[in-house]
């Protein structure tokens, strides 16, 4: 039987129970206590809005929204000028929601006369937002939610029947994506059910927390809203994060190198040299110690090292991407030299850290220098043609604004791109917990991928222009016109193997993308491709693997399923399969390496200092 829809008479008895479906008591609500914490509510809005406003007032933060307002409206006044142009186009605009919203009323009016009838709009079996049963039974949140789909699905429709160019096209989908995930009624009290009955059931105390949260993250990130994935009270690096024992062999202006000790009485001969990208830290691939990526590896007897890039301020804004080359992976590749006494290593770059590398094998085949014997590259692009929703925020006009406010202060501050970052994936990385913590008033529970996530690092002025116009905006590497100290990079004459992991979910690195840039390396390239997204896809031990992956053919155009057609899918951790494909190269071993080797003396203990410094600002 349909549960009534809320009104006045059922207000002060609303079921407190969970999204399990069963029932729990009613629970009185105490009007008094009600009020009170309304009041409170109110007084720690007051020192939320506080915490925003004095850095404004101060001037220490510069109003930077209408930039990103006025590019929203654009693109979207585009999509309307293509509809509303024709009245032929116009008339059918209106006539298809006009259609919706009759069948929805309908429908609505044979639940209320007591009959059965077929929703009009269903949500993703995957979305969590309308997972409470009172979104299904309760009259009136069912209509909420299936008007909200209704809609949000049409405006959907109107960018993609829209004759516009894609990048545009792109555009205007992350905006309309953007606003249908701001106005779900899933993210207000009134119209949550759960919601709701919470904060009945807690005279309104959890929206007390709630604004008492908000104003902690405003303040912790200095007028910015820095919002909260994990608790962050339990984790720290050096305590239960990058616990792997190593020592700091080796640093200058830009990066510590790490070199690990070894586990294994025999190592491979050629040691290993991680570049991770700069706009993260390096500990993701560092975590706990069942999930370390560089513990794995040299438990299975590789000597491993890791750059730890700085967190730079605007004394490093002139800092390019030439000297991140040659002070970051060159200098490290100098410096692994000395303490092992190899000539060569096997080399592995993560995300921007990849395209990092991969520049770096290019200007060193250039010169003809042989000092890589393999590549390994995870969810990186070398080729942005498919580059995914980050092209969001690649245009002239937005780079030359971008580059504006980086000159003001040398770099661009982590929340810009952390924020960035959650934007594309905001139902999973923004509402969640916006609902969670300040409207529910509960804490984030501790997750140490998300506490990475929100362990953020600046970017040097010069180096992401350079990154920015040269990969997104121009696409030369893959062009041939990307210049590095004067040197023209062709990747063809990149003739070292490489294995190029993509992750089936990536919305940075699409698999599309690294599918389609494996065709421009000079020799023999292993596409593997992981299930799951940027970081789990990566980070997926074999002990407790939770995602599969896929071997197949060589590379071959951009369609991931017609590769995927012809490929085989395996279970577990492709973390064994690359092991197998790396020694292959050469299987030589030698007993055990001491730290530094002798020639480089320790600095300090992994997982260093550079690692621990925060900024989200």
């Amino acid at each position: 039987m349909d549960t009534p829809a809320l009104d006045p008479a059922t207000i002060g008895t609303i079921k407190t129970g969970t999204t399990t479906g069963d029932p729990a008591p009613p629970a009185a609500v105490d009007y008094e206590a009600l009020a009170r914490n309304l009041a409170r509510m109110v007084e720690e809005g007051g020192k939320a809005l506080a915490a925003y406003m004095k850095p404004r007032e101060e001037g220490r933060i510069k109003p930077d929204l209408g930039e990103d307002f006025a590019d929203m409206v654009k693109t979207v006044g585009q999509v309307a000028d293509y509809w509303l142009s024709d009245p032929h186009r116009s008339v059918e605009l209106q006539t298809d929601i006009g259609r919706s919203y009759l069948d929805l009323w309908a429908s609505a009016a044979k639940r209320l006369a007591g009959e059965e009838a077929a929703p009009v709009a269903v949500p993703d079996p995957r979305d969590k937002r309308f997972a409470d049963p009172e979104w299904s039974q309760n009259q009136f949140f069912d209509f909420l939610k299936q008007l909200y789909l209704i809609t949000a699905q049409w405006a959907e429709r109107l960018v993609k029947d829209a004759s516009l160019d894609e990048r545009t096209r792109k555009k205007a989908e992350f905006y309309v994506r953007q606003i249908a995930n701001a106005i779900s009624p899933s993210n207000f009290v009134l119209t949550n059910p759960e919601l709701l009955r919470e904060t009945l059931s807690s005279n309104a105390d959890n929206l007390v927390r709630g604004m008492r949260m908000l104003s902690e993250d405003i303040q912790a990130g200095e007028g910015h809203l820095k919002i909260r994935q994990s608790d962050a009270s339990t984790f720290e690096v050096g305590r239960n994060l990058a616990l792997t024992p190593g020592k700091v062999v080796f640093q200058n202006d830009l990066m510590q190198l790490i070199q690990y000790q070894a586990a294994t009485e025999q190592v491979l001969k050629v040691p290993l040299l991680i570049v991770p990208p700069w706009i993260n830290k390096f500990y993701i691939l560092d975590l706990t110690p069942q999930k370390s990526f560089v513990k794995w590896c040299v438990d299975n007897g590789l000597t491993v090292f890791v750059i730890s890039w700085v967190n730079p301020d605007s004394h490093l804004a002139e800092k390019s991407f030439e000297q991140y080359m040659r002070e970051g992976v060159i200098a490290a590749m100098d410096a692994v030299k000395t303490a092992t006494g190899e000539k060569k290593v096997h080399a592995i770059g993560y995300c921007v850290g990849g395209t990092l590398l991969s520049v770096t094998l290019a200007f060193l085949a250039a010169k003809r220098q042989s000092r890589v014997l393999s590549a390994t590259l995870f969810a990186a692009q070398v080729d942005f043609t498919y580059a995914g929703d980050l092209m969001v925020f690649v245009d002239e006009e937005r780079i030359k604004l971008l580059e504006t406010h980086m000159k003001s202060q040398g770099y661009l501050e982590a929340s810009r791109m952390a924020n960035a970052f959650n934007m594309l994936r905001s139902n999973d990385l923004i509402w969640p917990y916006i609902v969670n913590n300040y409207m529910r008033g509960k804490k984030p529970l501790p997750f140490d991928i998300l506490y990475w996530n929100s362990d953020a690092t600046r970017m040097p002025a010069a180096n992401h222009s350079f990154y920015l116009r040269n990969c997104y905006l121009d696409n030369k590497l893959t062009k041939g016109g990307m210049e590095i100290a004067g040197v023209k990079l062709d990747l063809r004459k990149v003739k070292v193997p490489v294995y190029n992991l993509a992750t089936r979910e990536d919305h940075i690195a699409p698999a599309k993308s690294v599918l389609y840039g494996s065709r421009f390396f000079g020799g023999t390239v292993k596409y593997v491709l992981a299930g799951s997204g940027h970081i789990a896809g990566v980070v997926n031990p074999p002990a407790k693997p939770k995602y599969q992956y896929w071997t197949g053919p060589a590379p071959f155009g951009e369609d991931v399923e017609a590769w995927m057609a012809k490929a085989a899918e395996h279970p577990g951790s492709w973390w064994p399969d690359w092991l197998a494909w790396l020694t292959a190269h050469d299987p030589k071993t030698v007993p055990a390496r001491a730290i530094g080797g002798g020639k480089l003396k320790a600095i300090e203990d992994a997982p260093g200092s550079y690692v621990r410094f925060k900024s989200w600002t």
